[in-house]
């Protein structure tokens, strides 16, 4: 037993030791999760349909949701709360491993749409319009994409600590200008302003539940995930069991705030049934634009949210850069990752791994350059993401079940759902929910159905899915071959292989001139093709003499 003056000594400790809050636990949260462009999309999406949708979410979806990382992140707080540790702990050291590349791969999209967010950006904030991303084409839309791509990987590492901190100020400067949309269009209904979309009755906001309807509801995941971010952070509470559920229910609160009355503002100046085609791309500056013609201020307002989007965005790209790139090399293992991928230069930076991001979001892009309007890429970029992302969040939901089985092999501080049968019937309805939304998301949205043109994005979703994912599933076998020969290829076959991939590009940007129809078959012949050349130059040994 202590003494009294260790006792003492402990107490002292304890009340020394830094909390967080649970209010503070609950802004942290509100900031990953949800934001202003997130209730453009949907709107664009749904009409005013979205405010029952964001209703059915929050309580069917979010909170469940959120509880269940909080009780993670307790359970596995020595591993750092992360997704591929949680996997790690309960399904062993491969599955660990993929979900750490399905997560990254899930960042190879929102990168590139965050990429393309900065140049639509800087258009608005130097032209006061959209004019500068109307007068590119897409190939030139995708050079300066990657343009921001280079810049910000050759800078981040100069200015990584300024950029998180100016990217969290910027973020929570962007939920101070979303509060002040919504409470600034609600009071302008005061000043004699009038709502746009009519009539505006209980009708109005009831969706249409068909086939479109469950191919929008993945970006509606994808909008209100990202609470796992906070998991680490769950012990760090005095007392979790009692403070966590307080933290969710304030999120839950600031985000119905900022969704079904952000909505309803969206359709004060939007007609819901007659929607601009480009309100995904261009939706949040029209919006502020319009509060200030409501206000006579002019463009005041959209140029303050315009350089906002920009500072924040631009630091935010090149923290998520580096950020990601570091955990596909440190958070893998040696075991499945590559030794190529895992090298590091003088400055401990992992190059390979960044030309590795480089050339998968150039993939993307170089799959967006084929559509016929630069608003088709923004549209189609961001409903990739709608379907990637909910389909790694799976991964908390598949996790929380297997604890939740064997409860006494994983003690928590806090826990949600005493009832252990109850609590895994609900992390399988949200994981049944989300695999749903991920695979209804695949169809395309924002074109006309089974048009030669939803066809096209169909065909380039299942390609790029395959891509991200199936390479997770390659690279293992890749550093087998390492630890076999010494080396997983040699020049040669690097030069041979990198000469196959350009001239697939080629082939396929070449037959891009042709019939949309047409150009589908033959892009995908080519690119199996390609395919078929680099498995055959593969599969061959780097060496003819084994490693001895």
């Amino acid at each position: 037993m202590l003494s009294k003056q260790g006792r003492e000594k402990m107490d002292n400790l304890e009340n020394n030791r830094h909390y967080i809050s649970w209010p503070v636990l609950a802004m942290m949260a509100f900031v990953t999760v949800i934001g202003f462009d997130d209730i453009i999309y949907n709107f664009k999406n749904q009409g005013m349909g979205v405010i029952t949708s964001w209703v059915l979410m929050l309580f069917l979806y979010v909170i469940p949701y959120s509880l269940m990382v909080g009780q993670l992140g307790s359970i596995f707080n020595k591993e750092g709360g992360g997704l591929s540790s949680w996997i790690r702990g309960t399904n062993g050291e491969f599955l660990g491993y993929f979900t750490a590349w399905t997560y990254w791969a899930a960042s190879i999209p929102y990168v590139v749409d965050t990429a393309n967010s900065v140049v639509v950006g800087l258009g608005w904030a130097i032209k006061g319009s959209g004019k500068f991303q109307d007068t590119m084409s897409n190939g030139q839309f995708a050079l300066w994409t990657l343009l921001v791509f280079v810049v910000f990987i050759a800078i981040q590492s100069r200015f990584k600590r300024s950029l998180e901190l100016l990217s969290s100020i910027g973020g929570v400067a962007m939920f101070g200008m979303t509060v002040l949309f919504v409470i600034m269009a609600l009071s302008s209904l005061g000043m004699g302003g009038h709502i746009a979309t009519q009539p505006m009755n209980l009708g109005a906001i009831v969706p249409k539940f068909d086939l479109k309807y469950l191919t929008t509801v993945g970006l509606l995941i994808y909008a209100v995930n990202g609470c796992e971010l906070i998991a680490p952070f769950v012990t760090k509470m005095k007392n979790p069991r009692r403070e966590f559920p307080k933290s969710m229910l304030m999120l839950v609160v600031m985000t119905a705030f900022l969704t079904i009355f952000g909505s309803f503002s969206l359709g004060i100046f939007f007609d819901a049934h007659h929607l601009p085609y480009d309100l995904k791309m261009n939706g949040s500056y029209y919006a502020f634009q319009a509060l200030g013609q409501q206000y006579h201020v002019g463009n005041l307002f959209m140029y303050l949210f315009a350089w906002t989007e920009v500072i924040y965005l631009a630091a935010l790209l090149a923290v998520l850069l580096d950020a990601m790139t570091r955990m596909l090399v440190a958070d893998t293992g040696q075991k499945y990752m590559p030794r190529f991928l895992r090298k590091t230069n003088q400055a401990g930076l992992p190059i390979n791994g960044y030309l590795l991001t480089c050339f998968l979001s150039g993939f993307i892009l170089f799959l967006g350059v084929f559509l016929p309007e630069m608003n088709d890429v923004f549209n189609w970029l961001l409903n990739l993401n709608g379907i990637i992302s909910p389909g790694v969040t799976c991964w908390i939901f598949y996790a929380f079940m297997r604890v939740r089985k064997d409860p006494k092999r994983y003690p928590s501080q806090y826990v949600f759902i005493k009832n252990n049968k109850l609590a895994w019937w609900v992390g399988f309805w949200a994981l049944a929910v989300t695999a749903l939304a991920t695979v209804f998301g695949i169809a395309p949205q924002d074109v006309t159905e089974f048009s030669a043109l939803w066809w096209h994005e169909l065909v380039i979703n299942i390609v790029a899915i395959a891509v991200l994912i199936g390479l997770g599933g390659i690279l293992p076998l890749v550093t087998k071959r390492e630890e076999k020969y010494g080396t997983a290829f040699s020049k040669l076959q690097w030069i041979t292989m990198l000469l196959s991939v350009g001239i697939t590009i080629i082939l396929s940007v070449f037959v891009g001139s042709t019939q949309l129809a047409e150009r589908n078959l033959l892009v995908v012949g080519i690119v199996l093709l390609g395919l078929v050349i680099l498995c055959m130059i593969g599969w061959k040994k780097p060496y003819k003499n084994k490693k001895p």
